[in-house]
């Protein structure tokens, strides 16, 4: 499942050319588009707010799913 792409035309440094042709190579992908939403996917994963992790969609859906109190309810039973 692909979703829709976007063509961009970059400036990058040498290094960072030559990480992602180890990436590419590394992982046997077939350019540098690969490479690059490789990083980026890795990076969401381990670098971004919590929000923003699909494990937080996760337990957020199962937060909502649960029982909840109308304000009237909970004050019924807080007093």
């Amino acid at each position: 499942m692909r979703s829709n792409m976007v063509q961009a035309v970059i400036n990058i440094e040498e290094n960072t050319n030559r990480v992602l042709n180890i990436v590419k190579a590394k992982f046997g992908l077939n350019d540098k588009s690969q490479a690059i939403n490789l990083v980026v996917k890795e990076y969401e994963e381990t670098s971004l707010e919590p929000e923003l992790k699909p494990e937080y969609k996760e337990k957020l859906t199962k937060i909502l799913k649960g029982k909840h109190l109308s304000r009237k309810e909970f004050e019924k039973e807080v007093a």
